[in-house]
């Protein structure tokens, strides 16, 4: 299509392996803890303030310019992807973004990032992990914004990263998983008379994954995380849950799901993973839904769990039943 994407960082790959970071009311900031020490990283600026926050191999900036509703021009304004790419020879056409979860302050840049990239780029995928707004700075709907056109990025350059547009997937976890099941329930269909190529595809698509998604999380009800009281917007919450829960938005054409959770999740109660599911049968939209009795918000990808590390494996079958990894 000739988009021309505007990238801004190349960089080595390197696998890290941490837990989550708790996440505080305060946190825009990745720990990474490294051969037995710290490194502090502002999630927005990693690597001398190039903004390619997971190590990939590169990073392009969603829009050229200043992104819409942008309210500053340092890093933690500039939504971006970080892109890996599969081994030479191993590339199949499927595509994923990834979304990390951080209850919107912050971002899980490894545990939800990096590894989740690396374990799609083993099996063929090309990989882009999303740094999207954040905070009070940044309430809905900039991070859906963000996510929208991520997915219409990848879609718009579909040549370059050697994907199939029909192929893309997002898959998100917790606050990411919230934001995930938006793009995928209020996606935009492109304006085809638009001057920017990028925006003249549509955002939805073509697969979600849920990894104990928040997506009951704008609430007024505090006895779980509350998207609302995080963000001391109290006194727009009815409003906001009205336009950002995820299950008001599910209709027929909603993708394929498959979603996964804890029965011991304390941070993000299992109902919310229920709810959607339920929205998703009742759409007669085709989903999978796999209920762990034991495990702690926060696993990824297992964490190292004998239960908990099954998951990607029966995430793995379900792609292949909907056709992709074919190669």
């Amino acid at each position: 299509m000739g988009v021309a994407v505007k990238r801004i960082s190349t960089s080595f790959r390197g696998v890290f392996t941490i837990r989550r970071v708790t996440i505080q009311v305060v946190a825009i900031l990745t720990v990474a803890v490294l051969a037995g020490g710290s490194l502090r990283l502002r999630a927005a600026c990693a690597e001398a303030g190039n903004g390619n926050t997971f190590f990939s191999q590169s990073t392009v900036r969603l829009w050229p310019g200043d992104a819409p509703e942008a309210k500053g021009n340092d890093c933690e304004d500039i939504p971006t992807l970080s892109v890996f790419q599969p081994q030479p020879g191993r590339g199949n056409g499927d595509a994923v973004i990834v979304m990390p979860g951080g209850a919107y302050l912050g971002l899980a840049t490894i545990l939800e990032g990096r590894e989740v990239a690396d374990w799609f780029t083993a099996r063929g995928f090309t990989a882009f992990v999303l740094r999207y707004r954040l905070g009070k700075k940044y309430l809905l709907p900039v991070p859906l914004m963000d996510a929208r056109r991520a997915i219409q990025t990848v879609r718009a350059e579909a040549t370059e990263f050697h994907i199939q547009p029909d192929h893309i997937a997002v898959i998100g976890f917790s606050a990411g998983g919230h934001l995930a099941a938006l793009s995928a329930t209020q996606f935009v269909a492109g304006d085809a008379g638009s001057s920017d190529p990028i925006a003249r595809v549509s955002s939805r698509p073509d697969a979600l994954i849920l990894g104990y998604g928040w997506v009951g999380g704008v609430t007024l009800d505090t006895s779980h995380l509350s998207y609302c009281k995080l963000m001391d917007v109290m006194d727009q919450c009815a409003a906001l849950a009205k336009a950002y829960t995820p299950a008001r938005f599910v209709t027929a054409q909603t993708p394929p799901t498959f979603l996964y959770h804890t029965t011991d999740d304390k941070t993000v109660p299992v109902t919310q993973a229920l709810d959607f599911y339920q929205a998703l049968i009742q759409a007669g939209v085709p989903a999978e839904m796999h209920i762990f009795a034991h495990g702690a918000h926060g696993s990824g990808l297992g964490s190292g769990s004998l239960a908990l590390d099954q998951w990607p494996g029966l995430m793995e079958t379900w792609l292949r039943g909907l056709g992709w990894l074919t190669q």
